[in-house]
């Protein structure tokens, strides 16, 4: 139904061309450079000709859709002056492409309506704080105001991302067109559909090396790029035997994979690679413990494609903020588990595709049961769970471990995704401290976040307050170390192979903490305070 404020009003401006009596009209929808092409087009120069306006007191007047309307009697004086020519095509080509740039960043604004956005949240705002501060307000409203105000904080945050991240794109598409392609990974869309098809990556041919090695807790993960990782991957199903125990078409097995691996975001610690990272230590372990004499094959593809999922998706922002910030993801779930639930909806959606369904080929009792293991499993992740977890394993393992008990084996499959999950300690320094950087900077953005939001910020994440050896010490002595002892129990074999890289772990970050709380000498004060500073 059609109203009065649906018929765009348009501005008519005077203009006064080297003598010539000109007008224009526009909307206000219409960006500075539309006015400006339209003003250089009634002065017949180039678009790319620097134009300015004067009013008859001989003040400049803004290009731009809110300048002042004038009268026929007082134009706006015309200058305008062409671009010098240059010898230099390099510089040609640079302010061709500026003006290009300046030209999408103006239909951008034009077609997001960003400025206008940023008005009615701004207005949306104010008018939502002087609601809050009007007096007799109940409770239940303010809580409501409260949540509004969230949101909009949301929008603003999104809002700025967004435009941020489309100047950082158009940045590099000048530079370097190749690293486009890892600033539009960067879209909060959730990408189910698989965005490209098989063969999309080249089929390695593994060395035996690499193939033994790919078993090995010490596997260096950082000299595989993503291509070969995603073979990687391919190899370790086949080689369990889940292509053959699942019947699944290798093609699809490809589709899965390549779909999981574009839907996980380009976080500095959440990311593919991290997927990849877990995968990789589940399946060292199986062949480390011997797991298929005690598991079934069907247990084995529910750890290894439960790994393979476990945080897709993730935004890069933990179960603690989402909610603090009372998230759509906190509200959709009501507080539990937030994150783990939605790794595990995408996980099914992404099988829900025909196309990427690896499991489409078993009955309907055998996906029932796959389903409910990789969601148990995926769920078990959560680190707020952890001492739950971990005391129901202990009871089980009194007086004897039954392999055979249900519960049992469920309990010591959670415990073992756990084990992978955080198991980046286990593996030799090289390997595992750039994952501490990764980390950290990832915890840095979301304390940065929740200082701007007014949310509380854990100790441990906040960039002013820990280290690494501080980030690292306490986790490894009373969270890994006793979790990896008591998987030791039922397999001794990882005493030596885990249990003992993490105490050798723990000392280098304790000798760390203890270098760096030193008072260095005083003719060195000043080299030490730079060392720090950085």
């Amino acid at each position: 139904m059609g109203n009065a404020s649906s018929i765009e009003p348009t501005k008519t401006i005077f203009l006064d061309i080297d003598g010539k009596k000109e007008k224009i009209m526009f909307s206000r929808h219409c960006g500075s450079r539309d006015i400006h092409d339209l003003i250089a087009h009634a002065a017949g120069v180039s678009r790319y000709a620097e134009i300015s306006l004067k009013d008859s007191a001989g003040a400049f007047v803004s290009l731009n859709p809110t300048m002042p309307i004038n009268t026929q009697s007082s134009p706006y004086k015309v200058t305008s002056k062409e671009p010098s020519p240059t010898t230099d095509s390099s510089n040609g080509d640079g302010e061709v492409f500026t003006q290009v740039l300046s030209q999408v960043a103006s239909q951008f604004n034009k077609v997001f309506k960003v400025e206008e956005m940023k008005t009615d949240i701004a207005t949306r705002l104010s008018a939502l704080e002087r609601k809050m501060e009007l007096e007799g307000l109940k409770a239940v409203e303010i809580e409501k105001c409260k949540r509004d105000i969230s949101d909009i904080k949301d929008q603003i945050w999104n809002a700025q991302k967004k435009f941020v991240d489309f100047n950082r794109l158009s940045n590099e598409t000048h530079t370097d067109s190749s690293e486009t392609q890892n600033v539009s990974s960067l879209s909060d869309e959730r990408k189910i559909s698989l965005k490209r098809d098989v063969p999309s990556y080249p089929k390695y041919t593994l060395s035996q090396e690499t193939i033994e090695y790919l078993k090995q807790p010490t596997f260096d993960i950082w000299h595989w790029e993503p291509n070969e990782m995603l073979s990687l991957l391919e190899h370790m199903f086949h080689e369990l035997g889940l292509v053959a125990e699942f019947n699944i078409n290798p093609i699809t097995l490809k589709r899965f994979f390549l779909c999981v691996q574009e839907n996980y975001r380009n976080n500095p610690f959440h990311n593919f690679r991290h997927c990849f990272c877990v995968t990789q230590m589940m399946y060292g372990m199986i062949h480390l413990c011997h797991l298929w004499e005690v598991m079934t094959r069907e247990d084995l593809g529910i750890l290894m494609t439960a790994c393979v999922c476990h945080d897709l998706d993730h935004p890069g922002y933990n179960n603690t903020y989402q909610i603090n910030a009372r998230t759509e993801l906190a509200i959709r779930y009501n507080d539990i588990s937030p994150l783990e639930n939605h790794h595990c909806a995408v996980a099914f959606k992404i099988l829900s595709n025909p196309e990427c369904n690896i499991f489409a080929n078993v009955d309907k009792d055998t996906f029932k049961r796959i389903r409910a293991g990789i969601t148990m499993l995926i769920l078990a992740t959560d680190m707020a769970r952890h001492g739950e977890i971990m005391d129901n394993f202990k009871m089980k393992l009194e007086p004897e471990f039954d392999y055979k008990n249900k519960d049992s084996l469920d309990t010591l499959k959670m415990v073992l995704i756990k084990c992978c999950d955080i198991s980046n300690e286990v593996r030799p320094m090289e390997v595992s401290e750039p994952w501490v950087d990764c980390l950290l900077e990832e915890y840095f953005n979301q304390s940065d976040r929740e200082k701007m939001e007014g949310l509380p910020v854990a100790p441990f994440m906040d960039r002013d307050k820990v280290t690494k050896p501080t980030a690292q010490i306490g986790f490894i002595k009373f969270v890994l170390i006793p979790m990896f002892e008591t998987v030791a129990k039922l397999f001794p074999v990882i005493d030596s192979t885990m249990v003992e890289p993490l105490r050798i772990a723990r000392d280098r970050y304790e000798d760390m903490k203890e270098k760096n709380s030193m008072p260095p000498p005083p003719s060195q004060s000043n080299k030490k305070k730079t060392v720090t500073e950085k």
